[in-house]
């Protein structure tokens, strides 16, 4: 073919322009095989006096060509056009090496020119998929991915999703999106998104279906609301009455979850049965009047008519005529006279009770305050505590600190008379407490707290024993009465905050607070909701306190009124959970109240019980707080390497229970923890590892990145998820690695760990697992508990509680503690200044600077000119 071809172009046609190269009109184009039909590949080209395939680098036959000569109308020049066939035989014979091409080579006088390439490919469409989509139930508006990888094809096979054997179009459902690995993403379940699901593939070869996938979508049952109390079922006495509420709101549907608790309560009624009046006995008759008549009276009195009973009938008065002789001079008899002693008797009485009552108000006027010196304290039992008195020369009485070695809680000072005026502090030079006076008073205090094993066995008696944890590693208690107290949960940042005074005097309650794990307690979470904060348990439940506790505890939340709807749940004896608070809201009642920091909550309550935090996103920029921390073994004896990483929720009680777990699978730390910004757009985070020195390492990991789903972070109840980077030595003397490891959300922001460490060194864990503050007793009673010695706080409230001129009173002490935004709690307590100072015990407990409160206090009275002196004077 070469030597014909090389004769042809030796004798041009005659007619062709000389000065002219050809050009293609028509090349040839990539073509598919499909199943054994040949394909046909075509080329034009002007001017041009020979034209030829060439395949692979070698010329097709001329007997393979179909040639077609003709001449172009507008310029004259001639046009040759050329056809070939290739089968798949001639395909095949060079599969596996090289792709097949062809290309036109056209001749002129003036030269040769080449059209570009076109491959010849066998089309084909393997039948099995590489992955299906499988058959899932999921909850109202959570997310569903379903995944599709089709089979191998050429040429690559479109993919399209079918609902019920009906194309799904995203372009038409805003909710429905398929990404660019063809999984198809419902944003949000609805209940018409409940189908069968199939994903197709197809090319120019075949079309391929995969294995339905059915997805249920479930409503779990909600509970209306409480019907009103029916009437009493007796109309008179004892009886009952009930109310119910149905599992309709909503009703659950497709297998959802009935509601939990009961739908009909009952409550014991009495009814006041009406009593009909009847008559007493006759009076005596009087004596015979001066008009000869006498008379006797009767009452309806036994009993009287009460509860809408009959009144008696007849009347009430009987008189009749005397004959006596008397009745013409009447003079008075013994009655009378018994009468007007009486009369007097009454009112010497009156007199003496007067009298009575002004001494015990001229008494109280002048006697000890009752709020510092009340006669319980002599007898209710307290904790060995001494207090010590300060020297004179101390300019700061707060700074003194319990004494534990004695018997007896002894007080250094005078008990103060209280004053007619408000009894404000004299304020000495530059400081706002003078040292008390030299006067000592005793107040005894109970045993120590009981043993955790009697304490336990107590508590397995009681019905809520069921619902706590088991063992006390999460669980502190003590025993209190009205000088309060603090349990705390070592290293969890979660405390209870008894103040003085909460628990009634002469009363001693035993209490406890614990933490639970999330697969103890139900939760059930609908929509957005998320849990913010570990779940607190302290009781017993059903005791009322007199002042409210503070329940401080972390949370994960980054908290703005725009993004967020922030509630706390308390749980009911029922079991089921309510919302007693919205933050940010007022208050719809004064028994709860909750002050949300940066990273801690503080909850006021006046009622033991269950509690959490749980939040509703409100838009895709709300964000949650994950702490991100990496372990690895201290030791590795074999050449496999793993290293984990941890998504945790930000909260100290998390992170104490992954040490806790990484202590026993003999694990390090890797660096110090970082943190996330995890937002609410539905995307799933993604983590994998860079920047590995191949010649020492390799990775086991086959896919490039891992994910943890997106519901898995965000509902908050699996709260330390983890990866695993799987890595192999390749030689048993490589102890140092190095390298990058990527935490990132899916079309967010991320965080890199630079790894680089020496496996073969034990490497402890960081001093800043353990704080030292929170390391000693879980329970702490009576003064010991707190940072402000009890006399000088009664002082202080004593002082800033009345309204003070120019504002120098607990207004300005919550202003000058950066707790102004909460005066309108402060002012529903009876005693705000006492509020203002449990608050600044829980937060500063037990590091709080005692200096600087003293201060604050200080310039509060330095504002008032006409301060009232409680010196020892005036004692």
């Amino acid at each position: 073919a070469g030597a014909q071809q090389s004769a042809t172009v030796a004798n041009p046609v005659s007619g062709a322009s000389p000065d002219l190269l050809p050009h293609f009109q028509l090349e040839p184009e990539d073509v598919y095989i499909v199943k054994n039909k040949a394909v046909s590949l075509a080329c034009r080209a002007t001017p041009a006096t020979q034209i030829y395939f060439k395949c692979n680098g070698e010329w097709v036959h001329q007997s393979d060509h179909v040639t077609q000569q003709s001449t172009d109308r507008g310029t004259g020049l001639p046009v040759m056009e050329v056809r070939i066939e290739v089968t798949r035989q001639q395909v095949e014979k060079i599969f596996g090496l090289e792709e097949y091409w062809c290309q036109c080579v056209a001749w002129s006088s003036s030269g040769t020119t080449k059209s570009q390439k076109a491959f010849v490919r066998i089309a084909y469409l393997r039948k099995n998929f590489e992955q299906e989509p499988t058959a899932r139930e999921v909850s109202i508006e959570q997310g569903i991915v379903l995944p599709c990888r089709p089979p191998e094809g050429i040429p690559p096979a479109e993919v399209e999703w079918l609902r019920n054997e009906e194309l799904v179009d995203p372009a038409l459902d805003a909710n429905v999106y398929v990404t660019p690995e063809h999984s198809l993403v419902l944003r949000q379940a609805r209940l018409a998104d409940t189908a069968n699901y199939t994903c197709v593939a197809k090319n120019i070869v075949a079309r391929r279906r995969s294995a339905s996938a059915a997805i249920t979508v479930y409503v779990n049952g909600g509970w209306s609301t409480w019907t009103q109390w029916s009437g009493c079922s007796t109309s008179c006495g004892r009886g009952w009455q009930k109310r119910s509420r149905t599992c309709t709101n909503p009703t659950p549907l497709n297998g959802g979850a009935f509601c939990e608790g009961q739908n009909v309560q009952k409550t014991a009624c009495t009814t006041l049965c009406p009593v009909d009046g009847a008559w007493s006995e006759w009076s005596k008759w009087s004596v015979c009047g001066a008009e000869c008549t006498h008379w006797r009276s009767r009452e309806c009195s036994e009993p009287a008519p009460r509860n809408g009973g009959r009144d008696c009938h007849g009347p009430e008065l009987d008189t009749r005529n005397c004959t006596s002789e008397l009745c013409s001079h009447a003079t008075p008899g013994a009655e009378d006279v018994a009468l007007y002693v009486g009369l007097v008797a009454v009112a010497v009485c009156l007199v003496l009770l007067l009298l009575v009552g002004v001494l015990v108000y001229c008494r109280k006027k002048g006697g000890l305050d009752a709020d510092v010196a009340d006669s319980s304290i002599l007898t209710a039992g307290f904790q060995p505590v001494s207090i010590k008195p300060s020297k004179a020369d101390n300019p700061s009485l707060l700074t003194i600190q319990p004494d534990l070695s004695t018997t007896t809680m002894t007080y250094q000072g005078s008990l103060c008379p209280r004053q007619d005026g408000p009894a404000k502090l004299q304020l000495p030079n530059g400081h706002l407490l003078s040292p008390l006076g030299a006067g000592r008073h005793t107040l005894h205090h109970s045993s120590p707290a009981a043993e955790g094993a009697d304490f336990v066995a107590r508590l397995s008696t009681q019905s809520y024993f069921r619902s706590l944890p088991r063992g006390t590693t999460n669980m502190a208690y003590g025993t209190f009465n009205f000088l309060g107290g603090r349990l705390m949960i070592p290293n969890t940042g979660i405390s209870l905050l008894i103040p003085p005074d909460a628990i009634p005097r002469g009363k001693i309650y035993e209490v406890y607070l614990t933490l639970h794990k999330q697969e103890e307690v139900r939760l059930p979470l609908a929509g957005c909701q998320t849990l913010l904060s570990p779940i607190i348990s302290c009781g017993p439940p059903g005791v009322l306190l007199t002042r409210p506790a503070i329940l401080a505890m972390g949370h994960c939340v980054e908290a703005s009124a725009e993004n967020w709807s922030i509630r706390l749940k308390k749980q009911s004896c029922e079991g089921t959970w309510e919302d007693v608070l919205q933050l940010g809201a007022e208050p719809c009642t004064e028994l709860y109240y909750c002050q949300l920091e940066a990273q801690a909550c503080y909850i006021f309550t006046e009622q033991l019980g269950r509690f959490a935090l749980v939040g509703e996103s409100l838009s895709m920029a709300a964000s949650k707080r994950l702490k991100l921390v990496l372990f690895a073994p201290a030791a590795c004896p074999s050449l496999e390497y793993n290293i984990r990483v941890y998504c945790l929720s930000d909260t100290q009680d998390v992170l104490k229970e992954v040490i806790q777990l990484e202590k026993q699978l003999g694990g390090q730390l890797i660096g110090a923890p970082r943190v996330l910004h995890f937002k609410d757009s539905y995307h799933n985070l993604r983590l994998s590892i860079h920047d590995m020195p191949s010649s020492l390492w390799k990775s086991k990991l086959l896919a490039s990145y891992q994910e943890i789903p997106f519901y898995h972070i965000w509902s908050g109840l699996q709260p330390f998820l983890h990866c695993t980077f799987t890595l192999e030595r390749l030689s048993p003397s490589t102890c140092e690695l190095a390298c990058k490891i990527w935490v990132w959300q899916v079309e967010g922001d991320g965080q890199s760990f630079t790894v680089n460490f020496n496996i073969a060194k034990d490497t402890r864990f960081s001093d800043w697992l353990v704080p030292d503050s929170e390391v000693g007793a879980p329970a702490l009673v009576g003064p010991s508990a707190f940072k402000i010695p009890f006399l000088i706080r009664q002082k202080i409230i004593s002082s800033l509680d009345p309204p003070g001129t120019r504002g120098a009173d607990w207004r300005t002490l919550a202003q000058k503690l950066n707790l102004d935004s909460h005066l309108s709690f402060f002012a529903s307590k009876p005693s705000p200044t006492a509020m203002i100072l449990n608050l600044w015990e829980a937060q500063h407990f037990p590091n709080g600077n005692l200096s600087q409160l003293a201060t604050a206090v200080a310039e509060v009275g330095k504002q008032d000119g006409a301060l009232f002196a409680v010196s020892e004077a005036e004692c």
